[in-house]
């Protein structure tokens, strides 16, 4: 996507990350008449790019991730909405009490409000052979990598949705996957359960914890386990490994302290606000129950009109002032 030439004055709201939530939120500033910036540090879709089918959104039985994307992204631009690709760097507070954000390309805008939407990145295990064979087995994408592993055996590592479901996605490729998860019990959906115990090709490494990714110069080919109750090591035979194990949100762009939770996810009052008056957080990174595609736009929704609101205020208070 080529960068979108940018006008040098203030954009009524910036919104960074355009996943599912920055999307929705350029579409209803759009429509809400602000001049609005979303900043993307690739192509518009999010984890919808790593998603090859979504069957829980509204409206859509099924739909491909990369699709949706497109259609969101389109929507946006339809209302108005600017899209530049860049990193951010830094969301700084000024003393007038618009906000200042550079990034990584040396560009700096300036803003009314500011919706960050910049999700998370993938949580690594931490273990021996983790990093040296990333991109050689070790996989935090299904959508990407499964494909190279057809009729392997491969292990997931996880016990969540995104564990479940990307162990069932990547069953089309390889000739087993066995799920290891520290306990015996997951905790993924009722559904995405079901789907996996009666899927003949999923197996599953009940209260294992992986304590080195073992390999050879051509790639991975095995998992040094350790059982949870009994400390007793074990060895998978495996060619790929997947791991998903949460998201750290990516919160450490914002300069000015705000309030979060002890994993760093932000919180926010029921408009989107966080603690920073004018910064508005929406979708992964934001503290809440579930993190799904509907939750990620409804925030979207919310913290746009929240804006408009907030900048209408804003306005009518410094009219009163002057």
């Amino acid at each position: 996507m080529t960068e979108t030439k940018v006008q040098a004055d203030t954009w009524d709201v910036i919104i960074i990350g355009g996943g599912p939530a920055g999307m929705c939120a350029a579409m209803y500033a759009g429509r809400g008449m602000l001049r609005a910036l979303l900043i993307e540090r690739g192509l518009p879709g999010g984890e919808l790019l790593n998603t090859e089918k979504i069957e829980d959104y509204p409206g859509f039985e099924s739909i491909l991730g990369p699709e949706l994307a497109k259609r969101m992204a389109d929507h946006a631009r339809k209302f108005g909405a600017t899209f530049v690709t860049d990193t951010v760097d830094t969301v700084k507070k000024r003393d007038d009490g618009d906000f200042d954000i550079a990034t990584q390309m040396g560009k700096a805008y300036r803003a009314r409000a500011v919706i960050v939407t910049a999700g998370g990145t993938p949580n690594k295990l931490g273990v021996a052979g983790e990093k040296e064979y990333a991109g050689r087995g070790v996989s935090y994408c299904a959508v990407c990598d499964g494909a190279f592993f057809k009729q392997e055996v491969i292990a997931v590592i996880g016990g969540g949705d995104a564990a479940v479901e990307e162990a069932d996605y990547l069953t089309r490729y390889a000739s087993k996957v066995y799920i290891v998860h520290r306990r015996d019990t997951l905790r993924a959906s009722g559904l995405l359960q079901e789907r996996a115990r009666t899927n003949p090709k999923i197996g599953f490494v009940w209260n294992k914890t992986v304590e080195e990714i073992a390999g050879e110069p051509s790639g991975v080919k095995r998992l040094k386990l350790t059982d949870t109750i009994t400390g007793a090591a074990s060895t998978l035979d495996v060619t790929g490994v997947f791991i998903f194990i949460g998201f750290t949100p990516n919160s450490g762009i914002i300069a000015d302290h705000f309030e979060h939770d002890a994993e760093g996810y932000i919180i926010t009052d029921t408009h989107m606000q966080t603690s920073v008056p004018g910064l508005f957080a929406a979708g992964d990174l934001r503290v809440q129950l579930t993190r799904q595609i509907t939750t990620a736009v409804g925030d979207g929704t919310t913290a746009a009109i929240a804006v408009e609101k907030f900048l209408a205020e804003r306005k009518e208070g410094a009219a009163v002032g002057a």
